[in-house]
């Protein structure tokens, strides 16, 4: 990018890219048209491959086949249980050419998740990516009589595997080739057969409050949303996206396959979770979605690195972000940025800030797009002062994904901006709460009506629980989950976000949860970032012998202390934070504290750690 001041590579698309009305259609009209370039490539063993549309395809085809020779019917459910890999991709729209049902099963779900997921989905095929995900399946098998077949992506280590009803990935192509041969027009004849209204996809909600809900999307909505994506943001096929997030998310499943579907954006698969940081800077993505702890972490990085650089580097990295925010601060107030301003940047690039963005690896990024969790304006200002800008947008799962996006002709950190035009947004009078109503919204919960018709109300308002405001020019702010708002035992309404927000930009957290709903004071619970915390600890000869003992020393506690004053200052009295404690066990996504987008669970850790909140209010 020449220069953040510069918008005009980032202007949104009105035109359909490609026809079609289901995404089989459109899927295959992609594949008629654009046959011989690249579509996806992924890492794998330290070698990046290749498909084109040509070759993913055919993958699909045989796959699809492959389901039609074990009597998969139109409406009935396949899920899919696998980190984010091209087979997901392929399986996916296999299952929808079929006109059947498609639905992911988070990799760290535990087997009663798996259970649930699959019973209540009714799935009759299951996909698993290896042998730990298959152990999962086999576990709950008996307690699915619906379930008639398990496929397998990866076979390592199952080489000698003799289980019925369990079969390869491989395997099932081969029968798809041969069913095919005998039955040429089947395939063609379910993809002609799908309509706008069936069914497309099941996407279940994280399960915070209760069990996992499925939102229903139907071909319809899933098609008229992408389309809307590209009057947000338009990306072609020139552009390259990075696919890592959850493909059972709605980010990823919609702003990454779908929307690369539609427009023809290159996918570029991590070799695994580990490895994102290493992958990013290989990829060097166009385009780059992510959720604000990836944000996050990449800004830890460059300031612990800072840290270490000597004092020409750190004065030359203070002298360029500073004229990268002088001319941030004047394109966020709408104000020119001289010609003089402009040479200083191009230096201040040479010089420090090209380097920034290639070891975050977004020196390429047209633009960058942070969502489902709120971020830190501060963070997305340090973003622009790189010269990159990053663009929040919301939704949820039962909007199909971005129901709102900041403009980047018009950015203004802290706010999602205003309405996408493919849907309306109002706030409801008497509580603040946002609502959306369009053709993007989900058509109810699987199994749920009682909770569909709390969800949609008669005038087709969805009530997305989200409480905002808007300004004079129709952008929007969250100020929190209404059930997150905290009113305090003097009748003061906090909203946690905005303070939980500045306490994750430090580089020592990772995540926070402010308490104090009918209490005294506020105080928060944290999550430490090990990395960085641990790095602290051993350049300051802190002694520790694991996870536990590092949050226990009191160096550390002071470290975390300082974080909180920092923040602390720009709150009223009222609003402050008195107390905290860290969390003492290292979390991974498999712990019941984290959703499987790695965020705390709010009232789960309140429950699970009363008495240590208890213990901050003696």
């Amino acid at each position: 990018m020449s220069g953040l001041w510069d918008t005009s590579n980032i202007q949104p698309c009105h035109d359909i890219v490609m026809p079609g009305e289901t995404i089989p259609a459109i899927f295959w009209n992609a594949v008629a048209q654009r046959g011989p370039k690249v579509w996806m490539r992924q890492k794998h063993l330290g070698l990046w491959r290749s498909w084109t549309w040509n070759q993913t395809a055919e993958a699909v085809r045989e796959i699809a086949g492959g389901l039609l020779s074990l009597g998969f019917a139109r409406g009935e459910c396949a899920s899919i249980l696998a980190n984010t890999v091209v087979e997901w991709v392929w399986t996916d729209l296999a299952v929808l050419s079929c006109g059947g049902v498609a639905n992911g099963i988070y990799p760290t779900d535990a087997p009663p998740q798996v259970q649930y997921l699959c019973d209540d989905s009714r799935t009759t095929v299951l996909f698993v990516e290896d042998d730990e995900q298959l152990d999962k399946a086999l576990e709950v098998r008996s307690q699915l009589p619906g379930l008639r077949q398990i496929v397998v992506f990866d076979m390592e280590g199952l080489r000698d595997l003799d289980e019925p009803g369990v079969m390869s990935l491989e395997a099932l192509r081969t029968l798809g080739r041969a069913y095919l041969a005998e039955h040429p027009q089947e395939l063609q004849q379910r993809v002609d057969a799908c309509r706008p209204e069936d069914l497309a996809i099941l996407v279940y909600t994280s399960g915070t409050t209760g069990k996992p809900k499925g939102a229903m999307h139907l071909h319809a909505g899933l098609v008229y949303t992408v389309r809307g994506f590209n009057t947000l943001v338009a990306q072609d096929d020139h552009d390259e996206r990075m696919c890592f997030l959850p493909l059972c998310h709605i980010a990823e499943r919609m702003g990454g396959e779908y929307f690369a579907l539609y427009t023809g954006a290159m996918l570029n698969f991590v070799e695994n979770p580990e490895t994102i940081p290493e992958n990013v800077r290989e990829i060097a993505p166009t385009v780059f979605t992510a959720v604000p702890r990836v944000w996050e972490k990449f800004y830890s990085g460059v300031m612990i690195a800072l840290k270490e650089a000597g004092f020409i580097q750190q004065a030359a990295y203070a002298w360029g972000i500073g004229v990268g925010t002088t001319i941030a601060d004047r394109v966020l107030a709408g104000q020119p940025v001289g010609s003089g301003l402009k040479l200083q940047f191009r230096l201040a690039q040479w010089l420090v800030l090209n380097n920034v963005r290639k070891l975050i690896g977004i020196h390429r990024a047209r633009f960058l797009v942070t969502g489902a969790a709120p971020i830190s304006p501060d963070l997305v200002r340090w973003y622009l002062a790189l010269g990159v800008p990053m663009l929040e947008v919301w939704g949820m799962t039962e909007t199909c994904g971005a129901s709102t996006g900041v403009p980047a002709s018009k950015m203004k950190p802290g706010s999602i901006g205003p309405a996408a035009g493919f849907n309306e947004v109002r706030l409801d009078p008497a509580t603040g709460e946002l609502l959306v109503r369009g053709k993007n919204v989900f058509a109810g919960y699987l199994n749920l009506p009682e909770k569909t018709a709390e969800a949609i109300d008669a005038q087709g308002w969805l009530h997305t629980g989200d409480v905002g405001v808007v300004d004079e020019d129709g952008y929007y702010r969250i100020t929190d989950r209404m059930k997150d708002i905290i009113i305090t035992a003097g009748g003061k309404n906090i909203t946690p976000s905005e303070l939980e927000n500045d306490l994750k930009f430090s580089p020592y957290i990772t995540d926070a949860v402010v308490i104090g709903d009918k209490r005294a004071y506020l105080t928060v619970i944290i999550m430490i970032d090990q990395e960085n915390v641990e790095k602290f600890a051993q350049d300051a000869d802190v002694p520790f012998s694991n996870y536990a003992s590092l949050t226990r020393a009191p160096e550390v506690q002071a470290l975390i202390q300082g974080e909180l004053d920092r923040v602390n200052k720009k709150f009223a009295r009222v609003e402050q934070i008195k107390k905290f404690f860290l969390l003492e066990n290292q979390l991974t996504a498999e712990d019941e504290e984290l959703t499987p987008t790695m965020k705390l669970k709010r009232k789960l850790v309140e429950k699970k750690y009363a008495a240590q909140i208890d213990a901050m209010y003696l």
